[in-house]
């Protein structure tokens, strides 16, 4: 199967700025608020990215800290309260009618749960035959087919004939969850949001789908934004890319996955990276974990003034933290972009006394 019978090289949107000299998408000053009455309750908070083709970033932190909301706002399932989302250099919102139709299929999102993603009364073939109808991506029947058959075979989903007949309940976790890669691809997107693409289905075939993935974003020039609160995977997923630490709807740190595994700056990092489990007994009892100050986080509805870890960090320092906006810039002795007051003095942190 030739790779360009399912992705073309060159989609419609791309064509019209070169994509070598903008970001496929870009998020300038994003934030989402949601209401409760009269209050105004914020989930996402000032956040800039920018995200070129063919690039890995993770978005990771605890749950509720507002991942899932940014990758929807990414796709275009939520809209922004406030800032711009620029595909290719172009406001979002300047999108309409026929270009607005190619830019949801330049955007996609494999959904964290297969099983609720997928229309339960629909087979395989009925599942992927939609998208491809709808967005009159094949001329007949033959080719309908032929299609579903290659996207099957692209997703490691092997013989097609075993599947393309069966219901969602019919199949194992992972056969959904490639199930529905395979339905993302079909409408040929040139950036996926996997949003906890793997939460869902057993750790055994996790690294499998993972590798996937990757395959399919070597193969076709994918972006991916992969969301997870798991650091470990992080780390494996994109190795070659970059991860983004939120917390509380900011983001707190960003940089190559190398530079943020190898040498953590910020209290939060630290505190996740100190979590992952090793496999080697040696290391862990070498490890030593980070320790809070509170395990409780704080409520949405109830942010804490200055930087919003303050009320859990170790190392946080009266006066500055509990006052001062932290904004992310290059601390002394660290490659990566960091949010912490008392970091971008000397480089260093001095553990918090009572």
């Amino acid at each position: 199967m030739a790779v360009s019978e399912v992705m073309p090289q060159t989609s419609p949107v791309s064509a019209m700025t070169p994509a070598e000299q903008t970001p496929i998408l870009e998020l300038r000053h994003l934030h989402r608020w949601f209401t409760k009455g009269r209050q105004r309750i914020p989930v996402i908070q000032d956040i800039n990215l920018s995200i070129q083709p063919n690039e890995i970033l993770c978005l990771v932190g605890e749950s509720g800290c507002g991942k899932t909301t940014t990758g929807k706002m990414m796709v275009g399932l939520l809209e922004a309260s406030q800032g711009e989302i620029l595909i290719e250099g172009r406001n979002r919102q300047s999108y309409k009618g026929k270009e607005k139709s190619l830019l949801r299929r330049e955007l996609q999102i494999i959904h964290q749960d297969p099983f609720a993603s997928l229309n339960p009364a629909h087979t395989v073939e009925q599942i992927l035959s939609f998208p491809l109808v709808k967005h009159k991506l094949v001329k007949n029947r033959a080719e309908l087919r032929k299609r579903i058959w290659d996207l099957l075979t692209l997703v490691e989903l092997t013989p097609a004939a075993d599947i393309v007949g069966k219901y969602p309940h019919q199949l194992s976790g992972g056969q959904r969850q490639r199930v529905s890669i395979a339905r993302t691809l079909s409408v040929q997107p040139r950036l996926i949001v996997a949003d906890e693409a793997v939460s869902m289905v057993d750790v055994s075939i996790r690294i499998g789908i993972l590798k996937t993935l990757l395959d399919l974003r070597s193969r076709l020039g994918l972006a991916i934004v992969f969301i997870t609160h798991d650091l470990a995977l992080a780390k494996y997923f994109a190795w070659e890319g970059r991860i983004a630490v939120m917390y509380l709807g900011r983001i707190v740190e960003i940089g190559s996955t190398r530079d943020i595994i190898a040498n953590p700056a910020h209290p939060y990092t630290r505190a996740l990276l100190s979590a992952v489990p090793e496999a080697d007994p040696l290391i862990t009892r070498r490890k030593k974990p980070l320790v809070l100050r509170s395990e409780d986080i704080p409520k949405l509805t109830d942010i804490p003034p200055g930087c919003a870890f303050h009320p859990r960090c170790p190392f946080f320092q009266p006066g500055q933290c509990d006052r001062e906006l932290p904004v992310l810039s290059p601390p002394p002795g660290f490659v990566q972009e960091v949010a912490c007051i008392p970091l971008q003095g000397d480089g260093t942190l001095t553990p918090y006394v009572e």
